[in-house]
């Protein structure tokens, strides 16, 4: 068949301008929503999803479709009957990168940060082994900053150094640091490769970094990478001035402005499922039954975990790393950091407790701090971490990874059963996360919160297998995202939903029996507990939210409770 026409000829000795109704508008206008399309799905799309989301007429789909492949646009995979994006896209690409012009497009933002905070704001670039400032925007200020444009930093010891670093591939990374020795710049520069590392890492799971009088002392900052199309990080933006003007708080709650300065410099390139935005507030005052129990600031609230035998709450920051023991009577809570990223804490039957850090399933005795390693199951990815796990009624440890920057496909379902054994149970998520079986042992709930779906598995108590994924629920977008789950004694699921301000009750068919708004907008996970199993308590996060949205839910990053008249089931410990 021919390729639609995309021009019109104007009468001679006239011009006309071209509206939405031209033709070859329209059928450029298409072509576009179809790339668009396809672009967005996680995998290939057949012809008949392609009719379902464009709304096209068939015969126009099938021109279009043809004309995209003709040109090399569109690819067409005989074995599937699918289509994906082509070879000339990604040549256009790589050229538009070639010719992109970094400060040119960062000023803006700079001029735009600049304004927001009244500090200064840099561009930097890895140069050799420093980084070199490209371009700055300051404002009149009693106190000003000595160096500027021109001027080098000590990547590791810098905001904008470590927002490079974290970003950079592990292989480039370790190249870099085995080139140099981490000088002692003030008495807060980190010295120890090792530590180092494990701010990296955090700092690649948060988006941003934080420095404070690691370079200059007196001097703090915060910073987040430029990325390309790759995924590379090409520069980075950084707001920086005097400790006393930029506390650590207001650093982290800046944190969000450089992701997003940095994220329109590049287009939004290089940026995977790490949401800034979130959905508007729900209208009316906030619910009599839904209490704020544990008051905190945590970064990532996480890993809930109810102990009738403690009485005691046990939940976990993930982005300031450490395990919390809340007391939800008398509203108190105490903490203990750990040295790295960490998912859960469950208690064990031998006694102590069982927690997944960066990649590893590891052991926690809580009075002495006391950490040992169980298994390594995810040490052939080390850009993976952990994210959510818990124990099936038979002891057993299921927990979900993903990759730290969130890239799509990277995460894997494991079981660790008593033995210490590990089981891949199943792979290829993108944000593996909220977990729950059905009080009668013949279902597994399992989230992909970055596809905005939970998955049911057959489940087989006796030998814990698995099979016949298919989706339980499929969250629309306005509505949040899903993220951590439990399963009430009437075998309906309970959902947080991130971004959304709420926690949702499906029925077992997956449909919608109730919806509980919360007064912030991240709740994170969810877990039965109090004297009656009827009491959900809800953890929830303030990672990444602007300074305006924190003052309009002051309370983000605390514990929630919920008296929901409904008995929950309890979390089982690991039998290891």
């Amino acid at each position: 068949m021919g390729k639609p026409q995309l021009s019109v000829t104007a009468p001679e000795k006239e011009v006309e301008v071209e509206g939405p109704s031209t033709p070859g508008v329209q059928a450029l206008t298409r072509g576009i929503q179809i790339l668009d399309i396809v672009a967005s799905a996680p995998a290939g799309l057949r012809f008949t999803e392609l009719l379902e989301q464009t709304g096209m007429p068939k015969g126009t789909l099938h021109r279009l479709l043809q004309a995209l492949v003709e040109e090399r646009l569109l690819g067409f995979d005989g074995r599937n009957q699918t289509y994906r994006l082509a070879a000339r896209l990604f040549q256009w690409a790589h050229k538009v990168w070639d010719d992109f012009d970094l400060r040119g497009a960062a000023e803006p933002e700079l001029e735009r940060l600049r304004d927001l905070t009244g500090e200064a704001i840099r561009l930097g670039v890895l140069d050799g082994e420093s980084v070199l400032y490209i371009d700055q925007r300051e404002v009149p200020q009693p106190l000003r900053l000595n160096n500027g444009v021109g001027s080098r930093a000590a990547p590791y010891a810098s905001g904008l150094g470590k927002a490079i670093l974290a970003h950079l591939s592990l292989e480039k990374r370790r190249a870099l640091l085995a080139d140099f020795p981490l000088e002692q710049l003030t008495p807060t520069t980190i010295t120890n490769i090792d530590e180092l590392i494990r701010q990296l890492d955090l700092t690649k799971a948060r988006g941003y970094a934080v420095s404070v009088d690691e370079q200059n002392v007196g001097i703090s900052s915060v910073a987040a990478p430029v990325l390309n199309h790759r995924g590379e990080p090409i520069g980075a933006i950084g707001i920086i001035g005097p400790s006393f003007r930029l506390p650590v708080d207001r650093l982290h709650a800046l944190g969000r402005e450089v992701i997003e300065a940095a994220r329109r410099t590049s287009g939004n390139f290089g940026e995977f499922a790490m949401s800034l935005g979130i959905q508007p507030r729900p209208l009316g005052v906030d619910r009599a039954d839904v209490r704020c129990v544990i008051p905190a600031s945590t970064f990532l609230g996480e890993g809930p975990h109810w102990s009738a035998q403690d009485k005691k709450l046990y939940f976990v920051d993930i982005l300031a790393p450490a395990v919390h023991t809340g007391d939800t009577e008398k509203g108190t809570y105490t903490s203990l950091p750990v040295p790295e990223l960490v998912g859960f804490i469950i208690p064990r039957t031998r006694g102590g407790f069982v927690t997944a850090m960066h990649g590893e399933i590891r052991g926690l005795d809580l009075p002495s701090g006391s950490i040992t390693t169980i298994a390594r199951p995810e040490a052939d990815r080390p850009g993976n971490r952990f994210n959510d796990g818990k124990c099936d009624r038979k002891g057993r440890l299921w927990a979900g990874s993903l990759a730290i920057d969130t890239a799509p496909d990277q995460g894997r379902l494991w079981r660790l059963d008593a033995d210490g054994r590990t089981y891949e149970m199943d792979r290829g998520f993108h944000v593996a996360n909220g977990l729950g079986w059905s009080p009668d042992d013949t279902k597994f709930y399992f989230t992909d919160t970055a596809r905005q779906t939970i998955y049911v598995y057959d489940f087989d108590l006796e030998t814990g297998a698995i099979a016949n994924r298919r989706p339980f629920v499929t969250v629309p977008e306005n509505e949040g995202k899903p993220d951590g789950l439990t399963v009430d004694a009437e075998g309906f699921v309970w959902v947080a939903h991130w971004d959304g301000w709420c926690v949702t009750r499906y029925d077992p068919e997956g449909k919608v029996e109730r919806v509980i708004n919360l007064p912030v907008p991240r709740p994170t996970s969810c877990v039965f507990g109090g004297a009656d199993m009827q009491t959900l308590f809800v953890t929830t996060a303030r990672i990444r939210l602007s300074a305006a949205q924190l003052a309009d839910a002051p309370l983000s990053g605390s514990v929630f409770a919920i008296d929901t008249g409904i008995k929950g089931l309890a979390d089982p410990m690991f039998a290891g």
